[in-house]
């Protein structure tokens, strides 16, 4: 299983050059996870790990190409500025790679690492890859807490991801496989999925979200006209966290800013809708990890949704006190 960690290189991280490292290439430094000693750092900074896998969207019949996103996104990051309230570090710890269809094993590997990280002392930045990232993550984090502490989901899509994973798991199961994970280990399954759409998400889904218990809002539910109950929604679900787990799927997006996904649409959500409720779990003070799913750059008209996903990441590692 090791033989798919990929150990991180220098070579993504280019651009221009300034005389302060004022540049986010500048700030990257390399974290081999294949080594079992390591330096753990002064408090809590950031480190990228990608997923470049996509035969969970093979399986759930999507265009194949996700693989590459973590390659895309890394090149977009490193364009961007440092910024003044950032961590001190910005590390990048390499890859999980799947290269056949054995997306369990993939899934195990990513879980390992992001406990790997977790327990050195690290904040998790997942590089997707098919939203299969999710089922991994997740697993990662939760062998990291102990079992009482109440570890909650937010995920920013168009879609559940709530399908059965017959018959193996694939992009649209993975919460599916958590919810089934915490009723076999006895814990809260606490999931929130905003951005959702009528045409993505058959009935048997919506039904099985409101068994479980799921925040469910709706993508008109976002608009300026109607988002503060839906804004207050998310702050009582993050409420009683300990710990909260955010995962974005870029394919939530309309389709005219994020091209480069496994499933497009037009009738996606904008940037600047979900800011508002993305600023709500960055200032609750209860993230631990977060990543950003199915960039597919394959189909990336001028590189957009790469840009876009990069964006979303450096929104995360420029919020005041979050490291």
């Amino acid at each position: 299983m090791e033989t798919r960690y990929h150990p991180p290189k220098p070579d993504p991280w280019q651009g221009r050059r300034s005389e302060d490292a004022s540049y986010l290439h500048e700030n990257i430094a390399l974290l081999n996870l294949s080594e079992t000693t390591g330096e753990h750092p002064p408090h809590r900074q950031p480190a990228l790990l990608g997923y470049a896998c996509d035969a969970g969207v093979a399986r759930n019949l999507g265009r194949p190409g996700a693989a590459e996103g973590p390659a895309m996104l890394r090149k977009a990051l490193a364009k961007m500025p440092w910024p003044e309230t950032g961590p001190g570090q910005l590390w990048d710890a390499g890859d999980v790679v799947c290269t056949d269809d054995k997306l369990e094993t993939t899934q195990a590997l990513m879980g390992l690492q992001v406990e790997r990280l977790l327990d050195r002392g690290y904040f998790p930045i997942g590089l997707g890859g098919g939203h299969d990232i999710a089922y991994g993550h997740y697993s990662g984090i939760r062998k990291h807490f102990k079992k009482e502490q109440l570890l909650g989901i937010v995920n920013f899509d168009a879609h559940f991801d709530l399908r059965r994973p017959e018959p193996a798991p694939h992009s649209g199961s993975p919460f599916y496989q958590i919810a089934r994970d915490c009723r076999d280990q006895d814990i809260d399954f606490k999931y929130a999925c905003l951005g959702l759409r009528r045409d993505a998400n058959p009935l048997e889904l919506w039904e099985r979200a409101a068994a479980w218990h799921v925040l469910q809002v709706e993508r008109p539910e976002l608009s300026e006209r109607s988002f503060e109950q839906a804004l207050e929604q998310l702050k009582a679900f993050l409420q009683p966290l300990d710990a909260v787990y955010l995962t974005i799927d870029l394919d939530g997006f309309a389709s005219a800013y994020a091209p480069g996904v496994s499933a497009p649409s037009p009738m996606g959500f904008s940037p600047m809708e979900i800011m508002p409720f993305l600023e709500a779990v960055l200032e609750s003070g209860k993230l631990v990890a977060a990543d950003i799913a199915e960039l597919n750059p394959a189909y990336d008209r001028d590189g957009q949704t790469a840009m876009l996903g990069a964006a979303l990441l450096h929104k995360i590692i420029s919020f005041p006190g979050l490291f």
